[in-house]
């Protein structure tokens, strides 16, 4: 293994820091960590799909926890259509895809909404499908560069591909655009594409792949030739990155960075440690928080902590465990739905520094998840009486929350 895959993998494999808090709580004096001193019920009473048992405690339902610095929550718009991802751009305005129509729009913090930025190439709306996940170019500032996510149509069927383009000065189009990544195999389906991007400290990109939900391709998630139900990670030209950890290997596709995932559609790092986290969408149960080390294997379909929709169990004999296999950090049933997530870096909450804040779909929330020493060890519901289901959440750049729902609305969230 070469030098920059150690340090690549050390610092997946770096340990979390607590940085969070509790409506009772307290701040030692000597180096200024929050601790959680008391805590509540889980946020979660409802019954449970499945009476599996978490491979340690405090892997599902851990206990709950109150923000108790005051915030308000507010719609600065409810004019969006599908929007799906949020990139923030430098001026602290929103670059916002809309999934079915396949366009960018930008939003000003006053809820005004730009006309359709056209010239991306064309999606495959159906179901899931769509424009996806969306992220700027690290020097976008003097390149105008941005990089998105997108079912695309062939004649073969549809597969998750990676375009890139530049944001044209009168920002009404994107010029240049050209695919530089496509998943394999191409499907002839509609759901699962994963879709979330996201940028890591070496100028690489990572994609979310999901594995296409049928029963047809859900063993491809373990097929290390195939990267659906894969992280993949490469150049701004859609190259495998060189310190991979399969990189050089003739029986593994070099992009892999991890496998036996569903349909990853979180992915965030923490902002102390450098550890890349991921969300997934599981069955019937089973939602997972994963903390991606490279090269490991997270075992769909061969272990899960759900069952299928319609309640069959998944495997014979099911199982939520195996050698070879990695746990999730957290898991949740019922379900979360989680979509977009982010980490908390600002100080205008202190509470919520480093704290982990993951769009819920079905569960129409956001959930606020407090980790330390890489266990979530408190969770909340925030904006749960809204009923809406919120496909992202990115942080400000002065410190507030942006979440955008389904249903067409941007929410910013921020300290009273």
């Amino acid at each position: 293994m070469c030098i920059m895959n150690k340090l690549f993998i050390s610092t997946l494999l770096g340990t979390a820091l607590l940085a969070s808090s509790c409506n009772n709580e307290k701040k030692t004096t000597d180096n200024n960590d929050i601790q959680i001193t008391d805590s509540l019920p889980p946020v979660e009473s409802g019954k449970a799909n499945t009476n599996y048992k978490p491979a340690f405690e405090g892997q599902t339902r851990m206990n709950g926890v109150k923000t108790s610095t005051p915030y308000e929550s507010k719609v600065i718009t409810n004019k969006l259509k599908s929007p799906w991802g949020i990139a923030v751009l430098p001026d602290g305005r929103l670059l916002i895809t809309e999934k079915a129509d396949g366009v960018l729009r930008i939003v000003s913090i006053d809820g005004s909404v730009s006309e359709a930025i056209t010239g991306l190439p064309a999606v495959d709306n159906d179901a899931q499908g769509g424009l996806l996940g969306i992220t700027l170019d690290p020097d976008f500032a003097s390149n105008k560069t941005i990089y998105w996510a997108f079912s695309e149509p062939v004649s073969a069927g549809n597969h998750t591909a990676v375009a890139k383009g530049v944001l044209a000065d009168d920002e009404k189009s994107i010029v240049n655009a050209k695919v530089i990544y496509r998943t394999t195999p191409t499907y002839k389906g509609k759901l699962h594409y994963g879709g979330r991007l996201i940028f890591d400290k070496t100028g690489h990109l990572i994609l979310t792949s999901g594995e296409r939900s049928d029963m047809e391709t859900r063993p491809l998630a373990q097929d290390l030739k195939s990267t659906l139900g894969k992280l993949i990670r490469i150049t701004k030209e859609g190259q495998p990155a060189a310190d991979n950890p399969f990189f050089g290997r003739a029986d593994v596709l070099p992009e892999i960075l991890s496998y036996g995932h569903r349909n990853p559609q979180g992915i965030a790092f923490h902002p102390e440690t450098g550890d890349l986290w991921e969300a997934e969408f599981g069955p019937r149960g089973g939602d997972e928080l994963n903390r991606i080390a490279a090269g490991k294997n997270y075992g769909w379909p061969t272990i899960t902590y759900g069952i299928e929709y319609g309640g069959a169990e998944i495997g014979t004999p099911p199982i939520q465990a195996k050698e070879g296999m990695e746990q999730p950090v957290y898991y949740w049933d019922p379900v979360l739905s989680p979509a977009g997530m982010t980490f908390y870096t600002a100080d205008a909450i202190p509470e919520w520094k480093n704290n982990l804040f993951i769009g819920g779909l079905s569960s129409t929330h956001i959930a606020r998840l407090i980790i330390k020493d890489n266990k979530v060890v408190g969770e909340e519901r925030l904006l749960a009486k809204e009923g809406e289901r919120f496909r992202d959440v990115v942080q400000g750049n002065n410190g507030e929350l942006f979440a955008v729902t389904d249903g067409g609305k941007l929410y910013s969230i921020a300290k009273k």
